[in-house]
């Protein structure tokens, strides 16, 4: 038997509680609501998608990469314009002093993106290489990243709740994404 957090004798984590806080429970509904856009939205590319050849669908894929990767320049853009404007912030880092709290969430949104371009691109390269019907899933992908970037920016200090539907509408399209190419590649190996 392995220690863990499901063992209540394991002096490690305590084991999970259920969902009862009501900014969990706006989470829960955040996320579920943009997992219901995700695969609606996937559903439509796939059936509305004509067959493309392997090299326009990565040059889709590429222009999908060029909407995130702008996005991520947008939140750096952001972070260096707040610290420029700040006599506080502009040395903060380096000095050692903590953050105003508009940089705070600068950086946290500067963060979160640079994790969700990281996934957000390897996966439409893989989706156009892979999936040949994936011509107008990916362009999808990519407007589905730039809405839930946009929700996640503008509503990140309105807490987790606020941010959530944001935040995986931009996460949940990148992992179906995945998905969608490992069940591919398992096809074809199988």
């Amino acid at each position: 038997m392995i220690p863990g957090p499901d063992y209540p004798d394991h002096p490690g984590r305590p084991a999970r509680a259920p969902v009862r806080d009501r900014r969990q429970t706006g989470v829960a509904r955040g996320m579920a609501a943009a997992l219901v856009v995700v695969l609606l939205t996937l559903a439509v590319g796939w059936s509305v998608g004509s067959p493309l050849s392997p090299t326009d669908r990565v040059l889709r894929a590429v222009a999908a990469a060029t909407v995130a990767a702008l996005w991520l320049a947008a939140a750096i853009g952001r972070v260096a314009a707040l610290r420029f404007d700040s006599p506080a912030d502009i040395d903060a880092a380096a000095g050692g002093s903590a953050d105003s709290p508009r940089l705070a969430i600068a950086n946290a949104v500067l963060r979160n993106t640079l994790e969700q371009v990281v996934l957000a691109i390897p996966a439409y390269l893989a989706l156009a290489w892979v999936v040949e019907g994936s011509g107008a899933m990916i362009p999808m992908l990519a407007a589905l990243f730039s809405v839930g970037r946009t929700l996640f920016w503008t509503h990140y200090a309105h807490g987790a709740a606020a941010r959530s539907f944001g935040f995986a509408l931009t996460f949940y399209s990148s992992v179906a994404a995945l998905v969608i190419v490992l069940v591919a590649l398992v096809g074809r190996l199988v």
